[in-house]
């Protein structure tokens, strides 16, 4: 690709076409990715095929690399937390996690693996269901 790209466009040597924007330029002509917002409706619209492609990726989700598969948001008190789905594939299963970060701090807190579903649609579906309630007896969980 990096050839054919040179090919295109003789490689000059500036900041401006070094090799790797080069390269980028050349794949984002030959594999166009719709505009952000477009893709975050696409997303919000039909979130479980985006969740099945993501379990057919050659590059899926594992435990040193999870993805974060939804986002909630948690008042407790006078604190308000941002409360994520972390999520990996690991055999034939998804297992997760819930991460909670604190938005004043920036702070992050985990609990341990406490999800193992069939696939990751189950998995977000399983979190989904977690109650205001469950989520903070969760957050106790995990504070220090």
């Amino acid at each position: 690709m990096y050839r054919r790209s040179c090919s295109e466009r003789p490689v000059e040597h500036d900041s401006e076409t070094d090799s790797l924007n080069l390269l980028l330029r050349f794949c984002e002509s030959i594999l166009p990715l719709p505009p952000f917002d477009i893709w975050l409706e696409d997303f919000r619209d039909h979130p479980r095929s985006h969740l099945d492609d993501m379990d057919r990726s050659a590059e899926v989700p594992s435990s040193s690399t999870p993805a974060t598969l939804e986002t909630r948001r948690l008042v407790r008190g006078p604190d308000a937390w941002t409360v994520r789905l972390r999520g990996f594939r690991d055999g034939g299963v998804w297992r997760g996690y819930i991460a909670f970060e604190e938005q004043a701090s920036g702070r992050v807190h985990r609990t341990a693996l406490i999800f193992r579903e069939r696939d990751a649609w189950d998995l977000r579906e399983r979190f989904l269901g977690f109650e205001p309630a469950t989520l903070e007896a969760f957050l106790r969980s995990s504070l220090p």
